[in-house]
């Protein structure tokens, strides 16, 4: 958490220290979120779990990008833009910002996203609509396509 929002979401991370990482992106010098943010924090939590639990289809809460490069905030800007029950390939993200050769760029920054969920990454999959990656794990990924109903068109799709 910053005063201007969220900046951290742990999903599942691979190991012990890519969590603690990300954990500490998100907290103030003494190891919590400021007093100012903690009722913040706390509505960002109740959005999290009742979209996690397949009651709401929308996360609206502010979010702090401001540690990413340059070309990774457009490209999370563009995965901003894919809406709930969609998806959208590495390439047609790379179109959006400057030209389809930019496509494993593309699949780099969203490996870095601080955000996933808020910064749907998990929407993003390879142009032949395999799955591609996910800082999260592909199982993840498969969860969260299946809980927007999504999964079952990209199966139909290969």
């Amino acid at each position: 958490m910053s005063a201007n929002g969220v900046r951290a979401i742990v999903l599942a991370k691979p190991s012990r220290h890519a969590v603690e990482r990300a954990l500490r992106s998100g907290v103030s010098s003494n190891g919590h979120p400021a007093d100012a943010t903690r009722a913040m924090l706390r509505d960002a939590q109740r959005q999290v779990r009742r979209y996690l639990a397949g009651r709401s289809r929308a996360l609206d809460f502010p979010v702090d990008l401001s540690g990413g490069t340059s070309f990774q905030r457009k490209v999370w800007q563009a995965a901003l833009r894919i809406p709930f029950g969609r998806v959208r390939s590495y390439r047609w993200i790379a179109s959006k910002i400057g030209g389809t050769r930019y496509a494993r760029a593309v699949g780099n920054a969203l490996g870095a996203n601080p955000v996933p969920l808020i910064v749907p990454c998990h929407r993003v999959v390879a142009h032949d609509a395999s799955l591609g990656g996910f800082s999260c794990g592909l199982a993840v990924k498969r969860k969260l396509l299946d809980l927007e109903g999504t999964l079952s068109q990209l199966r139909r799709k290969v």
